[in-house]
């Protein structure tokens, strides 16, 4: 017999591997997850083959949701994926979630239709990771511009729907499209600005016109009238013009691109004496 050299005061200094117990593991827990799915399962489903009452269904639904809290599964973290401009109080509010809660008794297509009625939230996922975790992932809206009408702005996304109608200080940088068909046609313009990106910072807002094309206010007070048809093309030779004769730098006043052919440009009126005297024709 090996003999053991060790005094009882190492022993004592020595520190004990933590047992835990088979029944707290994660692999036991899992399996209980899938009885206890199982019995949820079986609940709802015999007691209607059987005949029984929604009262004794819903009673046996509740025993099984509180075995399953003896058993662990209770809400202990929640993890949110894509969340920025939505604050983290509403989303928690939002979602009712209870530490110490029975995981299994979450309604998760509740929880995800109040998120969907968030202002921020387009898309929203939620699931529950067992034993103890709720996932929530949320696609959120893209600021694409604020939107003028009737005298009251909101900002718009990417699909021309409304964000926010009120705090908009923080989006006061965003063009401006008014009209009230601009929303849904906001997003078509602003790829169309994009392709002249010499241009596209001048542009400060955009009318819509008869529900068929835009006229932009420049910075400088210039305006520019895009035709209905081919706006792309005419923002094209507009950025060109800028390039070969530097237009937008001279009095300009008006810049009517409505005609394939030609260009026609409104100088910004002078009084009489000053033409006069420059010999400037206008």
């Amino acid at each position: 017999m090996r003999k053991d050299n060790t005094t009882p005061s190492q022993k004592r200094g020595q520190r004990r591997r933590r047992v835990v117990p088979w029944w707290r593991r994660r692999s036991a827990l899992a399996a209980w997850a899938l009885l206890v799915l199982a019995g949820l399962a079986a609940a709802g489903w015999g007691s209607w083959q059987i005949g029984w009452p929604q009262k004794l269904a819903g009673e046996a639904r509740t025993a099984v949701v509180a075995a399953s809290v003896d058993l662990g599964f209770t809400v202990e973290e929640v993890f949110v994926i894509g969340r920025q401009e939505t604050s983290r109080a509403t989303l928690l509010e939002t979602l009712a979630v209870r530490r110490g809660a029975a995981i299994l008794d979450y309604d998760i297509q509740a929880a995800r239709e109040r998120l969907l009625a968030l202002p921020w939230v387009q898309t929203a996922s939620i699931e529950r990771l067992l034993p103890d975790t709720v996932v929530v992932q949320i696609t959120e809206r893209r600021p694409l511009a604020l939107w003028q009408y009737q005298g009251d702005f909101a900002l718009i996304d990417e699909d021309g729907a409304v964000i926010l109608r009120r705090d908009l200080e923080p989006f006061g940088d965003l063009l401006v499209v008014v009209g009230e068909d601009a929303p849904p046609h906001a997003a078509e313009l602003m790829r169309t600005l994009g392709t002249e990106p010499e241009l596209e910072p001048l542009v400060l807002a955009a009318v819509r016109v008869g529900g068929r094309r835009w006229n932009l206010r420049l910075a400088g007070g210039i305006d520019v009238r895009l035709p209905e048809g081919d706006p792309s093309g005419a923002w094209k030779k507009l950025a060109e013009y800028q390039r070969l004769h530097g237009l937008l730098r001279k009095d300009v006043k008006v810049l009517d691109l409505r005609l394939p052919d030609r260009l026609i440009v409104r100088r910004v009126p002078r009084p009489e004496n000053q033409d006069t005297a420059s010999g400037r024709d206008t």
